[in-house]
């Protein structure tokens, strides 16, 4: 089991393998016909209010993490994704934000590690 994050801009490669959006909104300037998603996951992304209130603000980003982590403690979002996660060999995780280090797939790579320790 590999996960990867990328942004959806980035150019697709083979080596992604199953490919899911992770943004609660579609990314700007993005066709859907040439995404080239596997799977569309909004509900698996930060509530409205915690992306709001988060705004990538690097300083916020360990209050982001935990808060995100008990926003999917047993949701059916984060139980599906773990299925897709064990059922393909490889998963990108693709975000739109432009800060590749403090996004919402950065964070659900982590959680996702750490249910497989």
């Amino acid at each position: 089991m590999k996960v990867k994050v990328k942004r959806i801009y980035e150019k697709l490669e083979t080596s992604d393998g199953y490919r899911i959006l992770v943004d609660r909104l579609w990314p700007r300037g993005i066709k859907k016909e040439i995404a080239q998603i596997d799977t569309w996951m909004k509900d698996v992304a930060p509530s409205t209010t915690l992306r709001k209130w988060f705004a990538h603000d690097p300083e916020k980003w360990p209050d982001f993490v935990s808060r995100y982590k008990k926003e999917l403690h047993g949701s059916m979002a984060f139980s599906e994704l773990m299925t897709l996660v064990k059922k393909h060999k490889t998963v990108t995780l693709l975000f739109s934000a432009s800060d590749e280090a403090h996004n919402q797939a950065v964070a659900l790579k982590k959680f996702v590690e750490e249910e497989f320790r």
